[in-house]
């Protein structure tokens, strides 16, 4: 898993039938304290994260299985969101 910062939405009126009601979020590589590292990209959204949230982002084969139908078209998927993070004994993120 890795750790991602939303950073907004993303919306395509025509995409993969596979894709048809999902709500897709443009995310970014985050360290552990939600300092973005990475540049943008798109994922689908599975718990309703919002922009400006830490999020856990799973990818590549897993990210189908995530997706709920292995034959989604998908390689990064939103699995959930982070409430804090503590790295070496010491709390490096809290949600506000």
């Amino acid at each position: 898993m890795h750790i991602a910062r939303v950073m907004g939405t993303a919306v395509s009126t025509v995409k993969d039938e596979r894709l048809e009601g999902a709500k897709l979020l443009l995310v970014s590589e985050a360290n552990q304290t939600g300092e973005i590292v990475g540049n943008p990209y798109v994922a689908l959204d599975r718990v309703g994260a919002g922009e400006g949230e830490l999020v856990l982002i799973v990818t590549g084969s897993t990210a189908r299985v995530a997706a709920g139908n292995e034959n989604t078209p998908v390689d990064a998927v939103v699995v959930g969101i982070l409430d804090s993070l503590r790295h070496d004994g010491e709390l490096t993120y809290q949600k506000r």
